[in-house]
């Protein structure tokens, strides 16, 4: 790393070599969007920071998610990421794989680098078959940990939620306005609990109309699934499907092509989450937008009260989905 000059510096940053000057020996009067020109200029030119303006590291924290085929869980990472590197924490992502390593062993491993909490997205707590004890024993040792997307009542943790039963709601909702009556769920396995609350919506939405068809089926949180699980809901006859992510959605809607069908003019299709590019798909994708940013944020901190002594109230904190409409929807076809 080569030492700053100032010239360089300030003509980079726009900025006089008096202000660099001022910034590189942390003399005040200058203002911190003024300094962090400087500072980003510096980076830019590669140049080695003063060691009194080198940020400091408050600590490590594990994030813990199932998989990144799925974008929906690069945009948590991703935010989570950036919102702890705000509070100077450095995250440990880990990221499981078929086969690879599991949960359990990436907390030993965590727990062996010291870290100051950790943070699990749709791990096994939204499993309710899987043993909560796990989180138990964080828990009594004082680890801070905060889940997201599934919880435990049993678990005295905060736990950061979409709305999944509102999604459906709203979902419905919005295929009944275009004249929709028979309606498909295709979603993951049932054992999630998730999973679990947006069969139970959907089952309160079908029930509260007389003239409503609803069918469930239970598939994988993939393509190929969402593409087995339409099969079935378009042989039931099924004339708008609810998918339990956006994954899931595109196999949907190549399950209707496959029968020489058309979305939206034969069959409405929704997805779940608006995750990466779902507005360039063929046709563009209407989803429920599952708030990443407001939940990101509210976890990260969250775990940082926890870590600092400020506990928040353990409990499930809700975040309501958005509708988001484009060309995957459309008036029920005549009968």
């Amino acid at each position: 790393m080569r030492r700053p000059r100032l010239n360089d510096v300030a003509a980079q940053a726009g900025v006089s070599e008096a202000t660099v000057s001022r910034v590189l020996n942390g003399k005040p009067g200058v203002g911190q969007e003024t300094r962090q020109q400087v500072l980003t200029a510096l980076d830019v030119l590669g140049y080695e920071r003063p060691a009194a303006l080198r940020s400091t590291s408050a600590g490590l924290v594990g994030l813990v998610v199932p998989e990144l085929v799925n974008p929906i869980f690069p945009a948590f990472a991703q935010l989570i990421e950036s919102a702890l590197a705000g509070h100077r924490y450095t995250p440990v992502l880990c990221t499981q794989t078929p086969g690879g390593v599991t949960e359990d062993e990436y907390v030993e491993m965590l727990l062996a680098r010291g870290v100051s909490g950790i943070i699990f997205i749709s791990g096994l707590h939204a499993d309710s078959t899987a043993d909560p004890a796990r989180y138990h024993a964080l828990v009594d040792r004082g680890l801070p940990i905060v889940l997201v997307n599934g919880t435990r009542p049993d678990l005295a943790v905060p736990c950061i939620s979409a709305d999944d039963a509102g999604a459906v709601r709203t979902a419905v909702n919005h295929l009944a306005s275009l004249g929709h009556t028979r309606f498909g769920l295709a979603v993951g396995p049932s054992r999630f609990v998730p999973v679990e609350r947006k069969v139970a919506a959907f089952r309160e939405a079908m029930a509260a109309e007389p003239h409503f068809e609803g069918i469930e089926e239970y598939s994988l949180f993939s393509v190929e699934g969402g593409h087995a699980a339409t099969v079935r809901l378009l042989d039931a006859g099924a004339t708008a499907i609810l998918c339990g992510s956006d994954i899931m959605a595109l196999g949907a809607v190549r399950a209707v092509r496959s029968r020489g069908l058309e979305v939206p003019r034969d069959v409405s299709v929704v997805g779940y989450d608006d995750s990466a590019f779902m507005g360039f798909t063929d046709p563009p994708l209407t989803t429920i937008r599952q708030p990443v940013a407001a939940m990101s944020q509210s976890a990260v901190q969250t775990l940082v009260d926890a870590i600092t002594g400020h506990t928040t109230p353990p409990g499930e904190y809700l975040f309501a989905g958005e509708l988001v409409v484009r060309g995957s929807t459309g008036p029920a076809p005549s009968r």
